[in-house]
């Protein structure tokens, strides 16, 4: 209970040092890593996000955990991130298997309960998103998709013959 709160000023300094060392290592390290690291999450991408905080967290508190090791473990995720996007970009398989495809969820007026179900998501949170969106009614609304990020598409009604934005081969209806 000695140290409970104060060690040591060495501690201390040491703490701040690699708190801030590991931060611009982290943010240098992403930077170079690209956009895709930072863009909208998957599932595979929080992982790495949740890693990469547990990471900084044991460099700046862990006395055990040099700064050399924290950055080679950024390095390491970041790297697996890396090449698991590039692989889902190149295997469709591959994407499959760390990603979930979008999912419909309402489709011409009517909310598929079942896909709903699946997906945990309810009315209420549907017509959130219509309001957040500028909708007063979901009566021009085609199709809201559960996007693989977890964000809700809204996509209205189109003239008959436009081109369409929705991938048949990637939503399940």
């Amino acid at each position: 209970m000695d140290n409970l709160f104060y060690s040591s000023w060495e501690s201390t300094i040491q703490t701040i040092i690699l708190t801030v060392l590991g931060y611009i290592a982290i943010v240098l390290i992403l930077r170079v890593s690209g956009k895709r690291t930072l863009s909208k999450m998957n599932a595979f991408d929080f992982v790495v996000t949740v890693a990469l905080g547990s990471c900084l967290a044991s460099i700046s508190l862990n006395k055990n955990v040099s700064l050399l090791d924290g950055v080679l473990s950024f390095s390491i995720f970041i790297f697996l991130q890396f090449i698991f996007s590039y692989l889902s970009v190149h295997l469709s398989g591959f994407r499959t298997l760390i990603t979930s495809k979008p999912t419909i969820i309402f489709h011409e007026g009517s909310f598929l309960e079942k896909e709903m179900k699946k997906e945990r998501i309810t009315k209420e949170e549907i017509l959130n998103a219509g309001r957040a969106n500028g909708l007063s009614d979901l009566d021009d609304v085609y199709l809201i998709i559960f996007e693989t990020t977890g964000n809700l598409s809204i996509i209205e009604k189109r003239p008959t013959g436009s081109t369409t934005t929705i991938p048949s081969d990637q939503c399940s209806l």
